[in-house]
């Protein structure tokens, strides 16, 4: 097998891949049935030593509002984000992430995880479907502060909401915020002011709006998406149609982009279930639900949350726990994390140490070619071995040419008789594309790409190269390995061979251009590894 033959083989598979990912669109997921609820023990004020009661007798859905406050908002101010709660609902108004801005830009704008348009539902709202007494969405809390600093003020880490419903309810909303995170808690707590128990249900709702004049990546996912059962799944915001159910074992939900992500953590996942929807405003909603809680009267029920918002960071999605698995929220792919992670962790390692991230690819791509070189050496030196059987091999394609059978028995009867194996340049070639299928999730995932800096034009390793320079320099080094390599026998072959290169620099300009630099610094050190090898005696 020559080098065409072989770079033919490996180039297809990379165009399958290529063609599966961005243009064949999958099909629908099925999503995880939802069991009929488990019974589930109810909460109650341990200091009171009363026992809960087993039934409660239905009480009248609430009618009477409270008494009116007005509205005002909360900001909490961290050295990671500033965010700004509003006491209508006692929901997000607001999240901003100090550390990631929009654009490269000095004066550009600071990264905003709540997408909202006026009018519509915010973050964090919360109903209790299902409940003996329901409580609205948009009802106003009292706050006993409008500005918590934990710059200044660590210690002042908690923020409370409350509202009461006179005879029948109180409800509490209570924050508690790391400076140092970007995960923070919410304890909801319902009391029961009634004289019977009640029951309620709480459902927690993240909600987002998306433009769908804005178009993203086709690599890029942006919409709902669920840890359940120990699997991720997304959802497409333009396939999502009616109301899906995912559940129970519901590990985290949210939404998330290409780096960042806002995800809702249940305290018991093995009884949480989550609902995705979109309403005709393009508004997108994943909706977290827990089990009912019986509570009695003079007694309160807590429903209990961790949030993350903050960037697709391994290394903090990591923090949160094993067994939140939150790190799952990186789209490496089930198949190549095993391969994807340990690139990353070693691109890390290196960029501590150069300060520069396209160094650091380019030192990687070397460590990995010196890791690879005797198999490259065995593939390039069978290209050799090749090479001198190609005139023989013309003359055998010429004298049978009306007889391929009899062709194929000469032509393996020519490699025994040579000793040369047809394999012997396909299969290490073969060997290496996993790394590469590895590498590249690393590189067109990991957000320590996004905005870093290599040299002269390249200022955002994550983006496309804005002038196109190294994704045609790429298809250059693919046209000399060509020419280096031996000669196609059939005619069509060359045809697609020469097409190849600049197939790969069409679909490389759009690349993010640290994915490029990778392959362009691999090739290049491919075609020094093929002269030294052709050159030697």
């Amino acid at each position: 097998m020559d080098k065409r033959t072989i770079l033919a083989i490996v180039l297809s598979i990379l165009v399958l891949f290529t063609y599966q990912t961005f243009f064949v669109k999958p099909p629908p997921k099925k999503p995880v049935t939802v069991s009929k609820e488990a019974p589930v023990a109810p909460s109650v004020n341990k200091d009171s030593g009363l026992a809960p009661e087993r039934k409660a007798p239905l009480i009248t859905k609430l009618a009477a509002a409270p008494a009116t406050v007005p509205e005002k908002e909360v900001t909490v101010d961290t050295k990671l984000y500033r965010a700004v709660f509003t006491t209508k609902g006692g929901t997000l108004k607001s999240f901003k992430l100090k550390e990631y801005q929009k654009t490269l830009a000095k004066d550009a704008e600071l990264i905003e995880l709540v997408q909202i348009k006026e009018g519509m539902p915010r973050p964090l709202s919360m109903t209790f479907p299902e409940s003996d007494i329901a409580l609205p969405a948009d009802g106003v809390y009292e706050a006993a502060t409008t500005m918590l600093d934990l710059t200044k003020t660590p210690e002042q880490n908690r923020l409370t909401l409350s509202q009461t419903y006179p005879g029948q309810v109180k409800v509490e909303k209570v924050f508690t915020f790391n400076p140092d995170r970007y995960s923070f808690e919410l304890e909801v707590r319902v009391y029961n002011l009634s004289t019977a128990p009640i029951n309620q249900k709480a459902l927690l709702s993240w909600h987002e709006y998306v433009d769908p004049k804005v178009e993203t990546d086709s690599y890029t996912h942006e919409g709902p998406v669920v840890y359940v059962a120990k699997t991720i799944e997304r959802e497409e915001v333009k396939k999502i149609e009616k109301e899906k159910l995912f559940g129970p074992d519901v590990s985290w939900g949210g939404f998330e982009t290409k780096y960042f992500i806002a995800a809702m953590i249940p305290q018991n996942p093995s009884l949480s279930s989550l609902t995705v929807s979109r309403d005709a405003q393009n508004l997108v909603s994943t909706s977290l639900k827990g089990p009912k809680n019986l509570i009695p009267s003079g007694q309160a029920g807590i429903f209990s949350y961790t949030f993350f918002l903050g960037p697709k960071d391994y290394n903090i999605l990591k923090a949160q726990g094993e067994g939140v698995g939150l790190d799952n929220a990186i789209d490496f792919g089930s198949w190549m994390k095993w391969l994807a992670m340990p690139m990353l962790i070693i691109l890390k390692y290196i960029n501590n140490f150069v300060n520069n991230y396209g160094l650091a690819i380019i030192i990687l791509t070397i460590l990995i070619k010196v890791i690879f070189w005797p198999l490259g050496n065995k593939s390039y030196q069978s290209m050799k071995e090749m090479q001198k059987l190609q005139p023989k091999m013309v003359e055998l394609r010429e004298k049978f040419k009306d007889d391929k059978q009899k062709m194929s028995q000469e032509t393996m009867a020519l490699y025994k008789a040579h000793k040369v194996n047809p394999m012997g340049g396909c299969l290490p070639m073969l060997i290496q594309i996993p790394v590469f299928f590895g590498l590249y999730k690393t590189l067109l995932y990991a957000i320590e790409l996004r905005h870093a800096p290599f040299f002269w034009w390249i200022q955002d390793l994550s983006a496309k190269d804005p002038y196109y320079i190294t994704p045609i320099i790429m298809g250059a080094t693919m046209f000399i390995q060509q020419k280096m390599s031996p000669p196609a026998g059939d005619p069509m072959q060359q045809k697609i061979m020469l097409l190849l290169p600049v197939i790969f620099t069409v679909l490389f300009l759009n690349f993010p251009s640290g994915l490029v630099i990778y392959w362009l610094f691999n090739n290049v050190l491919s075609i020094g590894q093929q002269y030294y090898i052709l050159k030697k005696k």
